[in-house]
Parts: C-alpha cells; structure tokens; sequence
C-alpha cells in the first residue's frame, strides 16, 4: 500500500495507520511518500512493515521544494528549469508515480492520508487470475453537468497528449477515485512510453503542464496502449469519500458512515473540508 502525505495531515495519517493494521489484510508493506522535511515527523509511524521514504530518493534531484514567497511562505511550491512550478499535489502524483521504481512488490495500492478503514479489507481484491483491478467508470466523462468533469475532461486531454494518443477525448472514461491500485511493472513501461514519445525524463514531460492527473495518465497508458493488458476493469469503490462541503456533525459522520455500499470498506473526508482530528478519530473508532 502507498500513501502520499505531508505534516499538515500527520494525524490523519496516523489515524490511517491505525486503522489499517485493524482492518487491513495483504498489505505486504505500507510505504508513506513524503517531503525531505518530513521524514523525521512521519518516521513515528514506522514499523517492521510501514517504511516512509523521502521523495529526494525518488525524484530527481532538479525538481526541488522552496517556500513559496507568494502564500506569505505558509505553502511550499516545487521548481525547475524543466517543468511548470509545481505545489504538493502535483508532487504527491509524481512521488506515486515514482515510486514503483524502488519497491519490489507486484501491484501498488493507492490509499490517500485521509481515509480511515472501518470494516476488514483484503487487497487481494486488486488481483483476480494473474490481473491487476483498474477501476473505471465508463465513458462517466462525457456525462453533462457533474461537478468536477471540466477539470477531469482537461486532464484526460492532457494524459492523451503526454502519452501521444490519436484521440485527445477518447470515450471519456473516468479512471479516478479514492482506493485504487496500479501493477509495478506496468507504471515502470508507462515512464519509458512517457519518455521516448517525449524525449525528456517522464517527470519532465509530466510537469510540464501543472493541470494532470496520475490516475488518467495510468487508465489511459493502459487501455489505449497497452489494450488493457495485465488487468480487469471495474467500477465498484471501496471508499464512501465526502469531496467537498463543509465539516459534518456527529450524527451527519454517523449517517454518512450507515450509508456506505455492501462493498465499502473505509470512509474518506478531503482535509481541506476542516474536520476536527480529534472528533474524527473518535467517530471513526466508534464506528
């Protein structure tokens, strides 16, 4: 399992930790991606079988974090001379990205800092006859008049340009939730892909457009390269996630937990919404 994270989400991730070693079954290993100057903050959530690795291990030494003078240096902003200026999010997708490279196991799951497991999961699940799961919501793009499908549209556009696709659209799957898993082998002939059709290192090519996602990059590299081989395509979440609003009463957590599918198995809310850790932690364990 893989996580992105950064200290202003520290206990949700630690609450994440918590909850997956519960919950969670087949996770050979938990590896938590994070800045140089966090390492030594997440490093209390190590363990035999948790590892947090420092992103100047895996990216390349060109792109480096200042503090961005324009937030009043309260946000970090990464730079280069080869790509965009970048912020952490961009830099958490690449560090997902990068870090197939230097791990060993098969298949990669990408559980975000601010999930919590509630009920027992098997990441098997992510596997069925020698396939990897890649979920996707068929031609769910094209649906007019969802929040958020603008941005989703532009960033499958941009996926298609980065990987040299025919069809900048294409049919319009949407390639991106909360609880998804990659196979290794595949994300290291994506890079490669990504690097001869552009002719610079794929994190080069990647940032050289700020408006991208890693799950499209991936969806699309798959079934539009690759023809889907390797994987099985499915469209059930594992993860109730509340993406926008505001922070949620007791009795509202309570409800949005009692409204999760058959199939769900951890609950997600966006940090930037501002739910108080601490009650959180509290809702969630009494879940």
């Amino acid at each position: 399992m893989v996580t992105a994270s950064y200290a202003p989400d520290f206990e949700r991730c630690r609450l994440l930790c918590e909850t997956a070693d519960r919950h969670v079954a087949g996770m050979a290993h938990h590896y938590i991606l994070v800045e140089g100057r966090d390492v030594a903050l997440f490093r209390r959530l190590e363990t035999p079988r948790r590892t947090v690795v420092d992103e100047r291990d895996i990216l390349p030494r060109w792109l480096r974090p200042f503090d961005d003078p324009l937030s009043g240096f309260r946000r970090r902003i990464w730079l280069s001379l080869r790509t965009q200026p970048l912020r952490g999010w961009h830099v958490q997708q690449l560090r997902r990205i990068a870090i197939a490279r230097h791990v060993a196991e098969e298949v990669l799951v990408f559980c975000d800092s601010d999930v919590a497991f509630l009920r027992p999961f098997d990441l098997s699940s992510f596997r069925r006859d020698g396939r990897t799961r890649l979920f996707r919501r068929d031609h769910d793009l094209f649906n007019e008049g969802l929040d958020g499908h603008v941005q989703q549209r532009i960033w499958s556009v941009n996926a298609a340009k980065l990987l040299g696709l025919a069809s900048l659209e294409g049919v319009g799957h949407d390639y991106i939730t909360t609880l998804i898993a990659w196979d290794r082998e595949t994300v290291l002939a994506m890079c490669d892909h990504i690097e001869r059709v552009n002719r610079r290192h794929w994190v080069a090519a990647v940032g050289a457009a700020r408006k991208f996602s890693e799950c499209m990059i991936y969806g699309r590299y798959v079934d539009e390269v690759i023809g889907g081989e390797g994987h099985f395509h499915d469209a059930e979440e594992f993860c109730n996630v509340l993406w926008y609003g505001k922070p949620m009463s007791d009795d509202e957590f309570r409800a949005f937990v009692a409204g999760m599918a058959p199939g769900q198995v951890a609950v997600g809310m966006q940090s930037f919404i501002g739910t108080d850790v601490a009650r959180l932690r509290k809702l969630v364990l009494e879940s």
